[in-house]
């Protein structure tokens, strides 16, 4: 018996049917799995975003853990909704695929995955905040934003440098503004007739004017080294640590050591060397190139 080619195609279509019809309750269950698992990922993802909140856990440490939340959700939900589709497929043949799945990626996004991971923890670190001024090897500036694969620093030249978190995770990051408060300090020399003690009051007494100097801290002024045309002294003092509360509390203690300097009638002196001549030295002969001229002819001849 010979199957004229609509024949043919209304049978295929008719066994197509039939297989629909029959796969019909799982698909319905599998779909009713899916909505579970969304309605359940927005249930847990809610639950999770109050507790960290109450927490006072940062907004880009939330709203990754909202992701995290959604994306194993999903995950979960798909693996059961294709064993229900698919009876031949086992949860095991699913893990296994996923394994393979993730091992090449992971190869292929290696560096993604390091700065996402090195994101994470930086995100749960309490250290290291928006606004703070940090140097970690050639960068300095202060952080603008942190997200989950780099970090936004503001130079102060007014460029902006994004850097990946494994580079802030592998290098020690020094926050300048962790405490508020940075050491300053400035090298001082007078000259060598002044009478020390005077010096170091006039100093300490500058010091203590300025009004960027932190006042609870501690100042002091120490003298450091009898240099080669001064004595040197250096001031310690506390100000603020950004940058700009630095320059300024360095510009003003420069100047007030200048005037108190001056009121007091201290000399800053200029580098200098002194030389001393022996009166019983004996005189060293010259030669001049003339000399050495006739010298060489004599020779010659």
């Amino acid at each position: 018996m010979e199957f004229t080619p609509i024949e043919d195609l209304k049978t295929e279509v008719e066994s197509m049917a039939s297989a629909f019809f029959k796969s019909l309750p799982n698909l319905t269950i599998a779909l009713a799995i899916l909505v579970v698992t969304l309605i359940a990922g927005r249930v847990v993802r809610a639950i999770v975003s109050a507790a960290m909140t109450r927490a006072h856990v940062r907004d880009a440490l939330i709203t990754l853990a909202r992701n995290l939340i959604s994306i194993a959700a999903w995950i979960v939900g798909v693996a059961i909704a294709m064993t229900v589709i698919f009876p031949s497929v086992s949860p095991s043949d699913i893990i296994a695929g996923l394994g393979l799945t993730s091992v090449a990626i992971g190869f292929a996004f290696k560096d993604v995955f390091e700065n996402f991971l090195a994101g994470v923890i930086i995100l749960g670190r309490e250290k290291l905040r928006i606004g703070d001024v940090i140097e970690c090897e050639d960068v300095y500036g202060r952080v603008e934003n942190i997200l989950i694969r780099e970090t936004h620093v503001r130079e102060t030249d007014g460029e902006l440098v994004i850097v990946p978190n494994s580079y802030l995770f592998k290098n020690p990051v020094n926050i300048e503004t962790d405490r508020g408060l940075k050491r300053q300090e400035l090298v001082v020399g007078v000259d060598y007739d002044t009478d020390m003690r005077q010096a170091k009051a006039v100093l300490q007494e500058a010091l203590e004017a300025c009004e960027t100097v932190k006042q609870s801290e501690t100042k002091d002024v120490q003298c450091v080294s009898f240099g080669g045309s001064s004595i040197d002294f250096k001031l310690l003092w506390w100000s603020g640590s950004r940058p700009a509360e630095q320059r300024e509390t360095y510009d003003e203690v420069a100047f007030a050591v200048k005037d108190a300097l001056d009121e007091a009638g201290i000399t800053i002196p200029f580098p200098q060397s002194t030389l001393s001549f022996r009166e019983e030295s004996v005189p060293i002969p010259l030669r001049t190139m003339r000399d050495e001229k006739q010298a060489s002819l004599n020779e010659d001849s």
